[in-house]
């Protein structure tokens, strides 16, 4: 079992049209994701790919029944898309955009929980590198060939540490069966902890690899979950150990602010619930190793 998306899931592009949209969704297709549509305001009744293009979500959903879709918008027009598919009842989104303004989120998260729990949309990033479960399907922009199929979930909020995981793990024929990048944004559709629990009832996934950064509470409240709830193994890293308090790094979320969001306390938060805490990047791949045989408590 997969989590989030496998090959039966019925995937939309919002801004397929587009050349960055349409090298993405072609990749997707390359890898076995069924693609079914594409939507681009304008551009209905039209087709890219081979595929039809409609102007609206709803129109799409409705001719295809599309279950997820993978937001392609510019940052402007973002939080518009993802609450358009939530409304056409779409029930995955995962949206790649960066630099959607933060109120623009605000007013997404609001609009999210407005819908029951049986019509609610999961919405995984912005600013994120996307869903893959190498074998079956992915919908994001992650390279496909340097994740292998295995047992191990990876959930990061940096998509390049997320693809430098995956490659370490595959050097050691370590395989990978979601990896899910929720993205580095202050507010972003899912947290640390939202994945950790479909990691923990998936049982296709034995041990869990987390990888955070600096700025904001997700990793404490991971943290706990973990102490108090997974029974899987979970290692870690933390992004950002010479990073200065109070500048912005990189990522719109990642600026210290507060106590437990500097990359060392939240090692002291990971550490302390007993998560495993790789001491720096190159040795992802092999923290995880030592996990699964067991040579490191977990």
């Amino acid at each position: 079992m997969a989590i989030l998306i496998d090959e039966t899931t019925k995937v939309l592009v919002q801004g397929m049209s587009g050349r960055i949209g349409r090298f993405h969704a072609e990749e997707m297709i390359r890898a076995g994701t069924q693609v079914v549509a594409g939507v681009t305001p304008g551009k209905g009744g039209t087709t890219c790919l081979d595929r039809p293009v409609f102007d609206t979500v709803r129109e799409a959903v409705e001719a295809t029944h599309a279950q997820a879709s993978l937001v392609f918008v510019p940052p402007p027009f973002a939080a518009d898309a993802i609450m358009e598919a939530a409304d056409a009842g779409i029930r995955l989104a995962v949206c790649v955009t960066d630099g959607i303004p933060a109120q623009d989120m605000m007013k997404v998260k609001r609009f999210l929980r407005r819908y029951p729990e049986h019509r609610k949309m999961r919405l995984i990033g912005p600013n994120c590198a996307g869903v893959i479960s190498p074998g079956r399907a992915f919908m994001g922009i992650m390279p496909p060939h340097i994740y292998e199929a295995g047992r191990v979930g990876i959930v990061s909020r940096s998509g390049t540490l997320g693809y430098e995981a995956a490659s370490q793990m595959q050097a050691l024929e370590i395989g990978v069966s979601t990896s899910v990048g929720i993205g580095g944004d202050p507010i972003n559709g899912s947290s640390f902890r939202d994945i950790l629990e479909l990691f923990e009832a998936d049982p296709d996934t034995d041990a869990v690899m987390m990888i955070g950064e600096i700025g904001g509470p997700q990793e404490a409240d991971a943290a706990a979950y973990v102490r108090d709830h997974m029974t899987k193994p979970v290692v870690a890293y933390v992004a950002g150990l010479s990073a200065p308090k109070g500048r912005k790094m990189g990522h719109a979320g990642a600026i210290i602010s507060a106590f437990g969001e500097s990359a060392q306390e939240k090692v002291e938060i990971l550490a302390a619930a007993g998560i495993t805490v790789a001491p720096n990047p190159s040795a992802l791949g092999e923290t995880v190793a030592q996990a699964l045989a067991g040579r490191v408590a977990a």
